[in-house]
């Protein structure tokens, strides 16, 4: 049977293939499979039928997604824990998931990538006015997902260092 997608049309075999190397190439939640799933089929049916084999053949695990997520944007972009709650929250992963995902950022690490980012922050900012600097300071840990306490701990610190 064929599928028609835009001007393409695609078997039930070739939909497969292609989720199987969408998914291989990189942990996917299964939102971002749905969404690529449906500009190659209008079938519900079919999508269903395709993320049931992804499922069942290992190509789509939503608690590795998660995992996998939150240990890359702590080490890489330096996110906070708020910000990689909201953003897995955002992918309708479970509660549970996101509970397990952030399982596996270090407390060490996490505070040592905190302290590291915000003073690097602190010095870049070439502002003369302190409370316009406080809150360029502020504004940019809070966007990066950093808790409150954390970041006024952290500023009362830097600011009786200067």
């Amino acid at each position: 049977m064929n599928y028609k997608s835009s001007d393409k049309t695609f078997t039930f075999e070739e939909i497969l293939r292609k989720a199987e190397g969408y998914c291989a190439y990189q942990e996917r939640c299964h939102d971002e499979v749905v969404q690529k799933l449906k500009t190659m089929t209008s079938s519900e049916t079919v999508i269903d039928n395709a993320v049931v084999h992804l499922i069942e053949n290992n190509f789509l695990n939503e608690e590795r997604f998660a995992r996998s997520f939150a240990r890359g944007k702590h080490r890489i972009k330096y996110w906070g824990r708020t910000r990689i709650v909201r953003e897995l929250k955002l992918r309708n992963i479970s509660r549970y998931n996101i509970d397990t995902a952030l399982k596996e950022i270090d407390a060490e690490e996490y505070l040592e990538n905190f302290h590291k980012l915000s003073e690097r922050i602190w010095d870049s900012i070439h502002e003369k006015n302190i409370q316009k600097k406080k809150k360029k300071f502020c504004d940019y840990l809070l966007r990066k997902g950093f808790e409150t306490s954390l970041i006024y701990e952290k500023l009362n610190e830097l600011i009786s260092k200067d």
